[in-house]
């Protein structure tokens, strides 16, 4: 029904009622102290009437964003909460943090959790390369003890976001070379170059001053520290390399559709579909999962219902999670089926400003107006694909409006966004500190990699 129905109301009227909804948003989590998932429902389904929604489609357009969401992310948190569990209980997280603090010192211990972080992040998804790697953060986070999780939980954050935004093959970069018709090679090659700094200031920096102002401790995301934690933990190589299986399929995965997208491979081989399988996200965890289990629940001398109810108690510590980043996509989904990205896109096309100027500032508007950074940017570079065309751009330009647009699509994620509340909460930050933190981070990271961006355009 919404495939025929037309949005009469103007760009200004919806973001007041996007406005609106957002401060009813903040008033219920922070000073009702209404549950967050309760909120969002609620939210959600009031600024879909207010925006004029057709009444019959309303319960399908929220329910349908809802499953959108979690059906990318329920998986992955699920999978990954208990191979955390399994690592954390085995002893395992605490042998990996205990030889980086050995290898690296206490002082570099964040900063080398970043750059892992920063080199997970090219093949892994944000969401996915998280969940991974939660479990070593807060276990470094715990073993230097105090509430310091800030300085490295922002920092492995932030990097799988940079490299997330910037650097293909991630989908939104992907998508934004496609339409503007950017080199690839080069958008990659500029993305790392983009993608490092912005990691450096937004998360290790930003992770660093955040945390001596606000101490938070270790959240007990995968169970509370286990007083019958083997006395010898699993041999660390072991951890690692089971560590490394879902991020090693994920790169197979990335490596053949690179192949098959140069016509180096068939992508509609049987062989190659089979390891694009297993190198997917989902498969890849479960891989990694049943792996865990089988080397990691031996080490305390478990199986059977003992690994069962070790799983099971699992769940209700992400249950939490998972509905309310679902909810969360709910509320950035009705926004945009109210058609605020197409009114207010039309009211920013013609800026009068540079090209590569007016492509972050849209970008940035229609991120902060309804949430998807994916939708920002596909959005963006839709508008200024004719403008791009039409100029005398270099293959270095075109890259560098590709990745401006980009640095927009990624500014000031709030509570539209699915990801403030997947981060807010994987941490147990409540909403007020994940606005201080992260809402804060993602804009720094978007300032900072278009200023980068601007000095390569006006320079080559």
């Amino acid at each position: 029904m919404t495939e025929e129905w037309t949005q009469t109301l103007g760009a200004g009227p919806l973001l007041a009622i996007a406005a609106v909804a957002v401060v009813v948003i903040l008033f219920l989590v922070i000073k009702v102290r209404l549950h967050a998932f309760l909120t969002l429902v609620l939210v959600s389904l009031l600024t879909a009437l207010a925006t004029g929604l057709p009444l019959g489609s309303i319960v399908d357009t929220l329910v349908g964003d809802f499953g959108k969401t979690l059906g990318s992310v329920a998986l992955l948190i699920g999978l990954g909460a208990i191979l955390g569990k399994l690592i954390e209980s085995s002893g395992g997280a605490k042998a990996i943090a205990d030889l980086m603090v050995r290898v690296f010192g206490e002082k570099h211990a964040a900063l080398a959790l970043g750059v892992t972080s920063l080199l997970l992040g090219f093949p892994i998804f944000f969401d996915a390369g998280l969940v991974v790697m939660l479990p070593i953060i807060f276990a470094v986070a715990r073993r230097l003890g105090g509430n310091n999780l800030l300085i490295f939980g922002i920092s492995g954050a932030a990097a799988f976001s940079v490299m997330h935004v910037f650097v293909p093959p991630h989908p939104g970069p992907v998508a934004a070379t496609e339409l503007y018709g950017a080199n690839l090679g080069i958008v990659m090659l500029l993305g790392i170059v983009v993608a490092v700094p912005a990691w450096y200031v937004s998360g290790h920096l930003w992770g660093s001053f955040i945390n001596k102002r606000i101490p938070l401790a270790v959240p007990a995301l995968f169970g509370t520290v286990d007083e019958d934690q083997p006395k010898k933990a699993p041999h660390t190589g072991v951890v690692i390399m089971i560590l490394l299986i879902p991020i090693l399929l994920i790169l197979l995965n990335t490596g053949l559709d690179a192949l098959g997208s140069i016509g180096a491979v068939d992508r509609s081989a049987a062989w190659v579909q089979a390891l694009a399988l297993v190198g997917t996200a989902p498969v890849a965890l479960l891989i990694s999962v049943i792996i865990a289990l089988l080397v990691l629940g031996t080490a305390r001398g478990e199986n059977g219902s003992a690994l069962e109810k070790l799983v099971d108690g699992t769940f209700g510590t992400v249950a939490s999670v998972i509905l309310i980043t679902g909810a969360g996509g709910m509320f950035g989904g009705v926004l945009r089926a109210s058609g605020i990205g197409d009114a207010l896109a039309d009211t920013l096309s013609d800026l009068g400003l540079p090209i590569i100027v007016a492509a972050y500032v849209i970008a940035v508007l229609l991120r902060l107006a309804q949430g998807s950074a994916t939708v920002a940017l596909v959005t963006t570079a839709g508008l200024m694909v004719p403008a791009v065309a039409a100029g005398d751009f270099s293959a270095i330009d075109v890259a560098a409006i590709t990745l401006a647009t980009a640095a927009g699509s990624v500014f000031g994620s709030h509570v539209n966004d699915s990801g403030f509340w997947l981060v807010g909460r994987l941490m147990n930050m409540d909403v007020k500190t994940t606005l201080k933190v992260w809402t804060v981070q993602q804009a720094i990271e978007s300032v900072v990699g278009f200023a980068i961006v601007l000095v390569i355009y006006l320079v080559f």
